[in-house]
């Protein structure tokens, strides 16, 4: 599994708006977060609305925010359409060629990666105090105000493995 520290393997996946995304291109401008995901996941389904939280707080500024499905096409926009998912989505099954190169522990895994820095976070499974620590990165990153995504008391559990 890629660790924090390490270069971020660079790749290049169709996302389902049928355009093409290359990492090199995006860490040029800003920070990425990657969350790699299943359709049939229950803990991705637990985290789909705090990643849209996540995606809402800072849609304006320059960062990317990849979701990238281990489903075909069909079942990725079957999950979008279900749960109403706003990040853009990479498919990236059924080969699931650059999933085998980050070789995440388990669905969800997020990859925070910083231009000049490399991957600087990896958050496995639901973790709010991770999801919040995002949060504070991207706001710092471009001067935003920081947003909590992941409250306490909201009625889901702080960590949930994948």
């Amino acid at each position: 599994m890629v660790q924090p520290g390490a270069a971020a393997p660079d790749f290049t996946l169709p996302g389902l708006d049928g355009l093409e995304y290359a990492l090199h291109e995006a860490v040029g401008k800003g920070p990425v977060l990657l969350a790699f995901w299943q359709k049939d996941c229950g803990t991705c389904k637990l985290a789909a609305p705090y990643l849209d939280r996540l995606y809402d707080a800072y849609e304006n500024l320059t960062w990317s925010f990849w979701a990238i499905c281990q489903n075909d096409a069909g079942g990725a926009a079957s999950f979008v359409r279900q749960y109403g998912f706003r990040p853009t989505v990479l498919v990236d099954g059924p080969g699931l060629g650059v999933s085998r190169i980050y070789d995440p522990e388990s669905t969800p895994t997020l990859y925070l990666i910083e231009p000049e820095q490399g991957v600087t976070l990896v958050s496995t499974g639901f973790a709010k105090d991770e999801l919040n620590e995002i949060s504070r990165r991207v706001a710092g990153y471009a001067g935003a105000e920081y947003v909590e995504v992941a409250p306490p008391g909201d009625g889901a559990p702080p960590f949930k493995p994948g």
